[in-house]
């Protein structure tokens, strides 16, 4: 396996560090959970990682040519957009990937029409089913119920062994249902 993005003393923030010194790697394959409580610094790690924080000090390595995919915590729906699940699907370039059977059902419904929760689990398999090497999720569980919750695990529990996925959430008991190892951030 290959490592995607090693990073050594990592010290990240904008106008000041926020996060680190961090020393980890993510690597082909591996679903990795950054785990912390609220405000610990865990999405400023992933904007470094997607070159919009700022690195003060250590070093941040990427695999040259890295594609990365990102879900924000709260994914945009515009209700102005009467788009179907499906037409999500083919503009975020993930419709060549065959949908998980739970959510097929909201493939020919429109977007706007679906919960909360059901948004955020089509929002989340778009970005983990377009071409990308490192797919970034930032709290997806948030909008799920625990049976969303679930159809989640099991989804990144299909990504092991397929691209790097790096999850980031403050809740521990899904983090160690749905991925192969955890950095804690304090």
């Amino acid at each position: 396996m290959s490592v995607l993005v090693q990073a050594t003393d990592l010290e990240a923030g904008y106008r000041f560090p926020v996060v680190g010194p961090l020393s980890f790697s993510v690597s082909e394959g591996e679903v990795v959970g950054l785990w912390g409580a609220n405000g610990a610094g865990k999405s400023t790690l992933l904007n470094a990682i997607g070159g919009s924080a700022r690195v003060f000090a250590g070093e941040l390595r990427r695999a040259p040519g890295l594609r990365v995919g990102y879900q924000e915590q709260q994914p945009v729906r515009l209700p102005q957009m009467p788009l179907k699940g499906s037409e999500l699907l083919h503009y975020a370039g993930a419709d060549e990937a065959p949908v998980p059977q739970r959510l097929r059902p909201w493939l020919d419904q429109r977007i706007d029409r679906l919960s909360g929760g059901q948004f955020q689990l089509l929002s989340t398999w778009a970005v983990l089913a377009a071409r990308a090497d490192l797919v970034i999720l930032d709290e997806p569980t948030n909008n799920l119920d625990p049976a969303g919750e679930e159809i989640l695990v099991e989804i990144l529990r299909t990504e092991v062994g397929r691209r790097a996925v790096l999850v980031v959430s403050h809740e521990r008991g899904f983090l160690d249902a749905s991925c192969t190892r955890l950095i804690g951030i304090a």
